[in-house]
């Protein structure tokens, strides 16, 4: 197994986000909130870990998803602090929101076979409306899209 030289190992903030493709002050941002750490140098400069790249990703995986950044920040705890992360630690996190994600999934399927049809606004606007809510039934049953699970 290759060792990665350790002038490799802690990567300047200019390098994490340049090769995570987010910016510095998101950087900051995330350590702000928790979700990545660093060191500073003995010139109190910040060196994040080269793994941190992988948190990135992981996290902006899950930003893209709808997964908040606290619900990002509670699965990260669970990874451990002395050691990178492996497949398997990933694997595990991965696992937490699988049931989720496919409720996800589901629902944003069914939001874009319904969109050109009626999705129980309660507006009457479309042409079908009368048709599938009428005397605006869904309109008295409160706000929001009734047929769609909020």
């Amino acid at each position: 197994m290759s060792r990665i030289a350790p002038e490799l190992v802690w990567l300047k903030p200019q390098q994490v986000s340049q090769r995570a493709g987010v910016s510095v002050p998101t950087l900051h941002y995330y350590e702000s909130r928790g979700l990545i750490s660093s060191r500073r140098t003995s010139g109190n400069r910040r060196e994040y870990r080269r793994d941190t790249l992988r948190v990135i990703a992981f996290i902006r995986a899950a930003q893209r998803v709808g997964v908040s950044l606290e619900e990002i920040k509670d699965a990260l705890a669970e990874l451990p602090d002395q050691r990178v992360p492996t497949a398997r630690d990933w694997k595990r996190l991965s696992r937490r929101w699988h049931d989720d994600l496919t409720l996800r999934i589901e629902e944003l399927t069914a939001l874009r076979d319904r969109f050109s049809d009626c999705i129980g606004c309660g507006c009457l606007s479309l042409k079908s409306c009368p048709y599938s809510n009428p005397d605006d039934v869904l309109g008295k049953v409160g706000p929001g899209a009734r047929r769609f699970p909020h």
